[in-house]
């Protein structure tokens, strides 16, 4: 794994908040989100990790205009960056979306166009050090999108193939992209929702990745067994998948 800081993009995420502190032990960790002074419990958890400096930083994803600007300050700040963790990202009312095109838009804004954007000025921050890994959280929603949760579903199958492409484009240059495809996550960002068949954890979606960056993995599946599963679902008629639940 790179050495050097961890960048962490959604500084309240759950899943992100798991894999820097298992990544923070001698490092340097910078929190970015909205409302950074906000982030004093995050702050504490990454210190227990054993972090050795931790910074906050204010970050809203859907101001793209700011994100070249921004991210070249905390990489010249934070010193060379070792892991960046993109970990923001919206549920979004998948009903209201089906009604209110703004809503609509919104979910695809934040799960999608934002995500393009800091993808992009990364990739090209970590290429001019020649090396880091990036960590780019997709979603089994997006391999075969389903009608209980199309909007949300439709962002995550374009973020997927971004960064599918995006991890060919960065072979050979010294940076690593580890796609991650996890399935229904129990926690914050579910909360209220009956899991899903073979759901996971924030500590297991941790686990999985902190192990994939240690192997130079380029994608992994949250739990494992999803990845025959959509096999499988791939196969599914059209006249059967659209009844299928979130």
């Amino acid at each position: 794994m790179t050495e050097g800081a961890v960048l962490l993009l959604g500084g309240r995420s759950e899943i992100g908040l798991k894999v820097a502190e298992r990544l923070a032990k001698g490092r340097t960790v910078v929190l970015a989100a909205r409302r950074s002074d906000e982030l004093a419990v995050e702050e504490a958890r990454l210190g227990s990790a054993g972090a050795r400096e931790i910074h906050r930083v204010e970050f809203d994803a859907d101001e793209v205009a700011a994100h070249p600007g921004l991210l070249t300050k905390i990489f010249a700040d934070a010193g060379p960056v070792g892991v960046v963790i993109v970990a923001f990202g919206i549920l979004g009312d998948q009903e209201l979306a089906e009604r209110d095109p703004a809503h609509a838009v919104q979910v695809v804004h934040t799960d999608y166009v934002a995500q393009i954007s800091v993808l992009t000025v990364l990739a090209t921050l970590l290429q001019a050090q020649g090396r880091g890994d990036l960590v780019v959280f997709s979603s089994v929603a997006g391999l075969r999108v389903r009608r209980a949760n199309y909007v949300y579903g439709s962002a995550k199958a374009g973020l997927d193939g971004f960064a599918s492409g995006l991890g060919d484009r960065l072979h050979g240059t010294g940076v690593h992209l580890l796609l991650v495809r996890s399935g229904f996550v129990i926690g914050r960002m579910t909360e209220g929702m009956s899991p899903a068949p073979l759901s996971s954890t924030p500590d297991q979606v941790a686990d999985a990745v902190v192990k994939a960056l240690r192997k130079r993995r380029i994608r992994v599946w949250v739990p494992g067994a999803l990845r025959p599963a959509y096999f499988v679902a791939r196969l599914v008629p059209q006249a059967v998948w659209r009844k299928m639940p979130r």
